[in-house]
């Protein structure tokens, strides 16, 4: 039949395509092309999975309109900057990984920010020599120079088929009509609101009035929609030249910070290889630096790959995963920064040879203190940031994680734009071997520069099998690489978008030498079982807010689901 033909065909080309080979020095060599003949099975629908309705709805309206997987994502990303500003937006970046049907290729698409070139890492020292949360964390010394406009325009023109007018359409109608904030929106400004009463513009766009946002009040963005609509006619220059290039340095300036016109006139997105595994027969295709997830998802599942996990009980299983967790964390530490500024050891940490080595060091029935695989402690990693994921009715793909940083980023809104600035100089290792807010160590290669990527914990996936593909990812600090390796074994195991999406949790970052784990994740014996083999489980709130969207090529039929734990999310299938 020619439908079981071209599933072939493609089932053939999507695993020749995109994997990611790396020369010694880290730099990526150019992936294998899929034959120029090969015509893929098309899911002839199209689905959505985000975290605010309003974002799919906006990706769905855009698809209907002639538009693919990338304008999609353009609608939803700049949907999500107005409706969820306090995990993403247009003073923000993102990363993605794209797959374009109609020849198989696969595309990271590094839309991260950048730290301004007059940098000084002495700005966010107290007078002992201790890291000061404050200026990493809010204001305007904390917000590297945003790559979500830039990343967009890139997705657009490159890979989009409408105008970049057309697919910021309903962001720019949303942000001049008006939308109800979600109680998720509310608590966020409640929860920021002592910083953000810090600055004007920022009181008076998210606390009109000084008071926070009512139930079921109408909220307006009319100065966000201007910057979209510049950016929508002038595409980059609309943001990084111009009246909104100039209304952000003076502001940011103003408030004391050191951004300049030519921090923003130099910044550039940029494609990447994305890094490619095989693990039971599927090929997952991930982040690469200046990510730190892929790596860390590559090594994992390399290590786990020499174990039968499907024969296993729930605590053997776990305690493999873990110390698999445990020891990528440690590697995540030391060795990983921005490409463009370091030289990874990429062929060693992604050898299935060096996983062998690593899985020696794990003993079978007992956990490996962090303490035993030499390096800080610190706090609980946090839901922020967001994900979303696409897939078209011609079969393109694209997995997109954006990010502000931590909640409501920076606090700091520069006047007359609309635009709430990042705190992303925390990911820096602005101190050398002291954890950031997340409780992440790191090294001289993620130390800041000007010009100099921060790294990420952001993990944009695709994964394909011989008969099922999905796009994955999730928000959620440092846990988004153990969150999106749970979600793709969940996949691989058979599981449905509904039953991934919703899955309780555990996380292990090799410091703090503790299993976080959501409450109902373990049953009691399997709890039990873990602690005798010497394992802390520390409890903790509900974290992550997946997005995912799957393919069931043998069936042809699309499935999308956004997380339970966020009310305002939606997968939908069109």
């Amino acid at each position: 039949m020619r439908f079981s033909l071209n599933w072939a065909v493609l089932s053939l080309s999507l695993l020749l395509a995109g994997g990611a080979a790396f020369a010694a020095d880290g730099a990526p060599r150019a992936a294998p092309a899929a034959p120029a003949h090969v015509a893929p099975l098309r899911p002839g629908h199209a689905a959505v999975a985000s975290a605010n309705f309003h974002a799919t709805e906006a990706g769905l309206e855009v698809l209907a309109k002639g538009g693919n997987a990338f304008d999609a994502a353009v609608a939803v990303a700049s949907t999500l900057s107005i409706v969820e500003p306090e995990s993403s937006g247009t003073g923000g970046g993102f990363m993605a990984v794209l797959h374009r049907a109609k020849d198989g290729r696969n595309i990271f698409i590094d839309a991260r920010e950048t730290a301004p070139a007059a940098v000084n890492p002495k700005d966010y020292l107290n007078p002992d020599g201790s890291p000061n949360r404050d200026a990493a964390l809010r204001g305007p010394l904390s917000a590297g120079i945003p790559g979500q406009p830039a990343g967009l325009v890139l997705l657009s023109s490159r890979y989009g088929r409408l105008p970049l007018a057309q697919s910021l359409a309903p962001a720019i109608r949303i942000a001049r009509d008006g939308f109800q904030p979600d109680e998720r929106l509310r608590g966020a400004i409640a929860g920021t609101q002592k910083d953000l009463e810090r600055w004007p513009a920022s009181a008076a766009k998210y606390l009109p009035g000084g008071k926070l946002p009512a139930e079921g009040a109408t909220w307006r963005d009319p100065d966000q929609a201007r910057t979209l609509e510049l950016l929508a006619a002038h595409g980059r220059d609309g943001f990084y030249r111009g009246e909104t290039a100039q209304k952000l340095v003076k502001a940011v300036r103003a408030a004391g910070g050191n951004w300049t016109l030519s921090d923003l006139a130099n910044y550039q997105a940029k494609e990447r290889t994305p890094i490619s595994v095989d693990y039971r027969g599927y090929k997952i295709i991930t982040a690469p630096p200046p990510s730190s997830g892929g790596v860390a998802i590559a090594e994992i599942l390399n290590i786990l790959s020499g174990y039968d996990l499907t024969k296993m009980d729930a605590a053997t299983r776990v305690h493999y995963i873990v110390e698999a967790m445990r020891r990528a964390f440690r590697d995540h530490n030391d060795y990983l920064g921005d490409p463009d500024f370091v030289q990874m050891p990429l062929d060693m940490l992604l050898s299935p040879y060096y996983a062998d080595g690593l899985r020696q060091g794990i003993l079978p029935d007992k956990a490996t203190p962090s303490s035993m695989l030499p390096r800080a402690e610190a706090p609980e990693p946090g839901m922020h940031t967001t994900h979303f994921s696409i897939i078209d009715a011609d079969g393109n793909m694209a997995a997109v994680t954006s990010t502000v940083n931590y909640t409501m980023g920076s606090g700091f809104v520069a006047a007359g734009t609309g635009v709430l600035l990042n705190d992303e100089m925390d990911d820096f290792a602005l101190v050398p071997n002291k954890p950031n807010v997340y409780g992440l160590l790191g090294s001289a290669a993620n130390a800041p520069k000007g010009g100099k990527r921060m790294l990420s914990s952001m993990s944009p996936s695709i994964v394909i099998g011989a008969d099922r593909t999905a796009v994955i990812g999730s928000p959620g600090g440092s846990t988004i690489i153990t969150q999106v390796l749970e979600g793709i074994l969940h996949f691989i195991d058979g599981e449905s978008a509904q039953q991934i999406a919703a899955h309780k949790r555990f996380h292990h970052q090799y410091l703090p030498d503790v299993v976080m784990v959501e409450d109902g994740t373990f049953d009691v014996a399997t709890g039990e079982a873990l602690t005798k083999m010497g394992y802390t489980l520390k409890p903790r709130e509900s974290w992550g807010f997946m997005n995912v969207v799957t393919w069931d090529r043998k069936a042809n039929q699309l499935d999308a689901a956004s997380d339970p734990r966020r009310p305002s999310g939606l997968g939908k299938v069109q």
